[in-house]
């Protein structure tokens, strides 16, 4: 090969590509997104149709259901590649979080693990509950209609709490509300189409304990949206992406009942604080996880604040750990979860739901730089050096690969350190 040939340039990110004419990557979607299409075609991909012969599919995750199913038949080949895992809704649906994690602290719990440790704490309002000392990342949360009498119970143990209804199947802040009284959640379930009965009920929701002293900036509640790139399961190997945000609503927050019904005050979500009057379509209601992490450390000083991000890698890691014995752990996939976090007034995080497509939509300048990274930081990731897709490689990037990403867990890395450092002491007590 010629000086030119391997020659390599770097984009204006740093990063390193494969000149195109080497490539010959040809690519499918059903999401042209902006931020998708420039990161293809400034490597010198090319589109072709779902029907024709493709090496990268960036797909919805009813299109990645269809191309999986039994029905289509459809068998990848060594050099495809496709952004979800065939049952990514394992995470992602919010009832299936929920058992999953559950699940695995049991398992913890029946092998005996110091993970599974519990203690008493006393909740801010008074009330003391056993809870796990290192699994505690979950709101106490129960599945409707499935377990309605165990959250009746529940519930009569602190009367005065309010807790956050979501359906499961649904994202965006859609059909979300709030109770604090036993009669209003009767109310709706005699309103809802479907009434609360195991067997005629079409449609699960999730009931959860609300986080009601979140940590408050400028006296708005918030929550943080962090990017998890997951390339395998088994192994376990996860990347954390550095430039997330947090979202912001737009009316302060107010714990009063006339407040109860008001989602200005209660939910971050952009699709819905968008439609408020008090929203900025400047900075659209975010501020970077830097800024946070600065304005943590000069109001309650740099070891908590480590310490509250520490939890937070910690939270990740256990939710994929959750999961990775029942996930479909196929090769050709890879995918980048939307985390959404909340971190209460003790900054303590919690865990709130998983996204399998996170929003590549730009609401601001900014926010279209940041997810045009993330793509292109994720091509850099997933893919070998040559940048084809092939699964017979080890999914081990280099260091310069990585972009914005930080190593989470690599459990094959992990394995091998733990074999060499066995063998390195085995060695040192023979020649004693």
């Amino acid at each position: 090969m010629n000086p030119e040939g391997k020659k390599m340039a770097a984009n204006l990110y740093g990063r390193v590509n494969v000149p195109a004419e080497r490539c010959r990557v040809s690519f499918c979607t059903d999401m042209e997104k902006s931020v998708l299409m420039s990161n293809f075609e400034r490597r010198g991909w090319h589109q072709v149709g779902p029907d024709d012969e493709w090496n990268f599919y960036w797909a919805s995750t009813q299109t990645c259901r269809n191309l999986f199913s039994v029905e289509s038949g459809y068998r990848m080949n060594d050099n495809q590649m496709i952004n979800h895992f065939p049952n990514h809704y394992e995470l992602s649906r919010k009832d299936l979080l929920v058992k999953n994690i559950k699940r695995y602290r049991k398992e913890l719990e029946r092998e005996g693990s110091p993970l599974a440790e519990k203690a008493e704490v006393i909740l801010h309002g008074g009330q003391v509950v056993t809870r796990y000392v290192h699994l505690d990342f979950i709101p106490v949360t129960f599945v409707l209609p499935a377990d309605y009498n165990m959250f009746v119970e529940e519930y009569r143990k602190s009367p005065q709490s309010t807790w956050i209804m979501k359906p499961c199947g649904k994202s965006q802040g859609t059909g979300i509300f709030l109770i604090n009284k036993l009669s209003k959640l009767k109310k709706w379930s005699r309103e809802a189409k479907a009434p609360f009965h195991p067997q005629l009920s079409k449609e699960s929701y999730v009931i959860s304990r609300y986080i009601d002293n979140p940590l408050l900036i400028g006296g708005k509640k918030f929550d943080l949206r962090l990017y998890v790139l997951v390339t395998s399961f088994r192994p376990l190997k996860a990347y954390l992406f550095q430039l997330g945000f947090c979202r912001f609503c737009t009316v302060k927050y107010d714990t009063s009942v006339t407040e109860l019904d008001n989602m200005y005050v209660h939910l971050t979500n952009v699709s819905v604080q968008k439609h408020g009057g008090d929203y900025n379509s400047i900075h659209g209601g975010k501020m970077s996880v830097q800024n946070l992490r600065l304005f943590l450390e000069g109001t309650r000083g740099r070891s908590v604040t480590e310490k509250l991000f520490a939890s937070i890698q910690w939270l990740i890691v256990h939710s994929l750990k959750a999961v990775s014995s029942v996930m479909a752990n196929d090769r050709h996939c890879f995918e980048c979860y939307g985390y959404d976090i909340i971190i209460d007034n003790q900054l303590k995080p919690w865990l709130v739901e998983v996204n399998a497509s996170p929003s590549l939509t730009s609401t601001t300048v900014n926010d279209r730089i940041m997810k045009y990274k993330l793509i292109d930081n994720i091509l850099s990731v997933v893919l070998p050096s040559e940048g084809i897709p092939d699964v017979r490689w080890n999914k081990v990037p280099c260091s310069e690969a990585l972009g914005n990403f930080d190593l989470l867990i690599d459990e094959e890395l992990i394995e091998k350190e733990e074999a060499a450092n066995s063998t390195s002491r085995t060695t040192k007590n023979n020649k004693k």
